[in-house]
């Protein structure tokens, strides 16, 4: 019997332009899972030790087709069991079904001696986000296997380039709650746009891969802007452009969605504007009555590892 201990980042999906292509690990918010390996057996079986509401059927958890995934690309057969020690709360925003997928993924590639490359434990871990959400999309589970910003540049095949990160990055990060549908935060977005949308597209996010290999922060709060998704989106936030505003006058580099939402997302410079902005991002959906959880943390280089 092996048993190990893995803990796997929250994370921010398309950072403004990078829809679909760009995610970002966050620093100490994540999941944490407990995996025991039995290779004379066989099986699944999944514990919820949170108190956070989870799928009882293993066969409806995200974690069981990532363990699938990682058997059928290797080979290898056993008996694995799963406890769920720290959850992040399905549909905040911040990867939530990445994070234990990512854990998953790599957890299990530890069991069995680290078979797989890391481009392959994210296509393990593509397949919890699948059953999530209904479609392939590694913008989440890239960055929470591999850490930091990732730019998904084709998935056919699946080719990930990891980003340099700088060092005084800082990201605040708010869950209103609110409900917003994946499926329907995808349903309302355009199937054909404009060919100047597209070129604005396309020029923040080669200004953000610039901004970030070259260190330029301001460059990458300028361009960290999204023509496509965020028009249709941003109706689901209360008061969006009025926080932006507020934001922006308060030092922020940028502000977003998380996602598809409901989460909103900032970019700081400095630990104490990242603090400032927390508190209004706090301020702004108390004063609608809307609860909310504030995470104001670093943007993390390290992705899913071993805690025990």
């Amino acid at each position: 019997m092996k048993k190990i201990k893995v803990f796997a980042p929250a994370s921010i999906a398309n950072l403004g332009c990078g829809f679909d292509i760009m995610g970002m690990a966050l620093d100490e918010v994540g999941d944490v899972l407990e995996m025991t390996l039995d290779e004379e057996g066989s099986g699944i079986s999944i514990a919820n030790d949170t108190d956070v509401p989870l799928p009882q059927d293993a066969e409806d958890n995200v974690i069981t087709p990532v363990i699938r995934k990682f058997f059928a690309l290797t080979g290898h057969t056993g008996r694995v069991q799963v406890r769920i020690l720290k959850k992040i709360y399905p549909g905040s925003g911040i990867g939530s079904s990445a994070a234990s997928s990512a854990a998953a993924a790599f957890g299990i590639n530890e069991l069995f001696g680290a078979p797989l490359s890391e481009e392959d434990v994210v296509v393990c871990a593509m397949e919890g986000e699948n059953l999530a959400s209904g479609g392939y999309h590694a913008d989440n589970a890239a960055p929470a296997v591999m850490g930091g910003i990732t730019l998904i540049r084709g998935y056919e095949p699946l080719d990930i380039i990891k980003l340099p990160v700088p060092g005084n990055l800082y990201c605040p990060v708010i869950h209103p709650h609110l409900t917003v549908s994946t499926k329907e935060a995808r349903s309302i977005l355009p199937r054909e746009i404009p060919m100047h949308t597209a070129i604005t597209q396309w020029g923040n996010v080669g200004g953000l891969v610039a901004g970030l290999c070259t260190g330029n922060i301001e460059l990458v709060g300028r361009a960290m802007r999204d023509a496509v998704a965020e028009p249709y989106r941003k109706h689901f936030i209360p008061g969006f452009d009025e926080l932006r505003a507020k934001l922006l006058g308060a030092g922020a580099l940028a502000m977003n969605i998380s996602g598809s939402g409901p989460s909103v997302f900032a970019l700081a410079n400095r630990s104490d504007i990242a603090q400032r902005v927390g508190a209004i991002m706090e301020r702004h959906f108390a004063q609608q009555g809307i609860l909310s959880e504030t995470y104001v943390v670093k943007v993390s280089n390290k992705g899913a590892r071993l805690i025990a």
